[in-house]
C-alpha cells in the first residue's frame, strides 16, 4: 500500500534532491505535498521533470502502484503519455503485472477516496522572500481556502462537502452513527446491539493515555524513542477540536484501510483546524512500526485502559467472535474485499475482537460532537459525515469569536 513517508513517496528519483527545499517550505507530509500547484511548484524552482514525476507519483500513490515511481519516472515521459502507452509497453519496459496495468490505465479507479475535485490551495502570491521556516505560513494558507469571508471559498467549502458523496444508501443519524444492523446467516444470528446515545464526555475526558508516535515529518524519528509520560485524554483537544480514529487492531487489513483512506483527507482536516489521532488499545512495537507512518501519518496514542473502547460499547466492551461477525456476516466480507482492493497487506497479531470507531471532539470541555460505533468488522464512519461535523465546529468557533468580538473590532 502506497506509504505516508515522504521518503518513501519520492523514491530514488529527481524529487529526492528536494527534499531539504521542501521541508524549508512546509511541504512535509504526503498528503499536503499531492495537493502542490503549478504555481506552487514555480516558486519552489521545480523543473519540469520534477513536476512531471510528482504528478506520476501523486497518480500512483492514489492507486498503490508506488512500486513502479522509479522506473515510470526515469523513462522521462509524463504520465499522459504514460497513460497512452500499450498493455505490452507498460509490461515490457516497467515490468508491469497485469492486475496492475488494469489498475494504471483506469484513470477513475483509486485506492482511496480522492480530495473533491473543487479542492484546491489558491497559489501563494510571494512579494518577498519567503520565510525558510515556512510551515505555519504553509497552514494559513490552506485554512484560507475554507475562509468564511470570503463568497467564493464558501462556496468552495460546500462544493468540497457535497463531493463527499455516501455511496452504500447510509443515511445521516446525527451524533451517533453505526453500520446497518442487517440479520446474518439467513436470520439466525443477530448483530450485537450498539448504544444510542451519544457517551458522556465524562466518560472520555480522564482516560490516561500515552503518546506512541508524534505526527509524521520529513526525517522525523520513527517511533518516540523516551516513553512519554501518560496524560489526561482532555490534553489532546484542550486548545483545538479532534478526530480520534479507534483502532480495533493495528495489522488487520479493514482497519489499515480505514486509517490510510481518513489520514489522505489531511490537508482539510488541518483547513478546518481539527487534530487527528489514532488510539490503540494494545502496544505492540512492531505493529506500531508497521503501522506508522505508512498507514496513518499523525499521532498515534495507546489506551491501556481501553476507556475509549468501552465508550463506544456505552460502558463496556463491544465485542464480535470471527465466525458470527465475519464469517456469517455479508457486509464484514464486503468491507474485506474493499480492503483487499487497496493492496493492503495484514498480519494477525494482537486482540481483534473489540470493535472499534470514531469520535469527533470539540476544543475544551465542549464535548463529543459525533461518534461512529463500528457494528460490522471493517464499517467506516462516512468521511462525508466526518467533514461535515468538523466544518460545523469550524463555523461554531468562528461564530462564538464574532459574538465575542466588540463592535468596534467587527468595523
Amino acid at each position: 500500500m502506497a506509504s505516508f513517508s515522504i521518503e518513501d513517496f519520492v523514491g530514488d528519483g529527481v524529487l529526492k534532491e528536494l527534499i531539504p527545499k521542501l521541508l524549508e517550505e512546509g511541504w512535509d507530509d504526503v498528503p499536503t505535498l499531492k495537493i502542490m500547484n503549478p504555481e506552487d511548484m514555480d516558486a519552489i524552482n521545480m523543473t519540469q521533470h520534477q513536476k512531471d514525476a510528482l504528478e506520476i507519483r501523486t497518480y500512483l500513490h492514489d492507486r498503490a502502484l508506488m512500486q513502479y515511481g522509479d522506473k515510470l519516472e526515469a523513462s522521462r515521459k509524463s504520465l499522459p503519455e504514460l497513460l497512452n502507452l500499450s498493455t505490452e509497453d507498460l509490461s515490457s519496459q516497467f515490468g508491469m503485472k497485469r492486475g496492475h496495468i488494469a489498475r494504471f490505465t483506469d484513470r477513475n479507479n483509486k485506492c482511496t477516496d480522492p480530495l473533491p475535485k473543487s479542492y484546491g490551495l489558491p497559489a501563494r502570491k510571494l512579494s518577498v522572500t519567503p520565510s525558510r521556516s515556512n510551515t505555519t505560513y504553509k497552514m494559513q494558507t490552506i485554512r484560507k481556502s475554507f475562509s468564511r469571508s470570503s463568497t467564493n471559498n464558501d462556496r468552495s467549502l460546500e462544493e468540497s462537502l457535497a463531493d463527499f458523496k455516501i455511496k452504500d444508501g447510509y443515511i445521516f443519524k446525527g451524533i451517533v452513527a453505526a453500520g446497518p444492523a442487517e440479520p446474518r446467516a439467513c436470520g439466525c444470528v443477530q448483530p450485537p446491539p450498539v448504544v444510542d446515545n451519544v457517551a458522556p464526555y465524562s466518560a472520555i475526558e480522564n482516560i490516561s493515555v500515552q503518546r506512541l508516535t508524534p505526527e509524521y515529518k520529513i526525517g522525523m524519528e520513527r517511533l518516540v524513542k523516551t516513553k512519554t509520560p501518560p496524560m489526561k485524554a482532555s490534553e489532546l483537544w484542550r486548545d483545538k477540536p479532534a478526530v480520534l480514529l479507534c483502532i480495533r487492531r493495528p495489522g488487520c487489513i479493514m482497519c489499515r484501510a480505514e486509517a490510510h483512506q481518513l489520514y489522505a483527507k489531511k490537508p482539510i482536516f488541518d483547513a478546518l483546524g481539527i487534530q487527528m489521532f489514532a488510539v490503540f488499545h494494545e502496544h505492540i512495537e512492531s505493529e506500531i512500526k508497521d503501522f506508522w507512518p505508512r498507514y496513518w501519518g499523525g499521532v498515534v496514542v495507546f489506551d491501556r485502559t481501553m476507556g475509549f473502547f468501552k465508550a463506544l460499547g456505552g460502558g463496556k466492551l463491544l465485542k464480535d467472535k470471527f465466525l458470527s461477525g465475519f464469517v456469517f456476516n455479508p457486509r464484514a466480507i464486503a468491507n474485506y474485499k474493499r480492503a483487499k482492493s487497496m493492496g493492503i497487506e495484514q498480519n494477525f497479531k494482537g486482540e481483534g475482537e473489540i470493535k472499534g470507531g470514531l469520535f469527533i471532539v470539540g476544543p475544551g470541555g465542549t464535548g463529543i460532537a459525533y461518534q461512529f460505533i463500528e457494528r460490522n468488522f471493517g464499517d467506516w464512519a462516512p468521511v462525508a459525515e466526518v467533514v461535515e461535523i468538523c466544518a460545523r465546529l469550524k463555523n461554531q468557533q468562528q461564530d462564538e469569536g464574532d459574538s465575542s468580538r466588540s463592535p468596534q473590532e467587527h468595523k
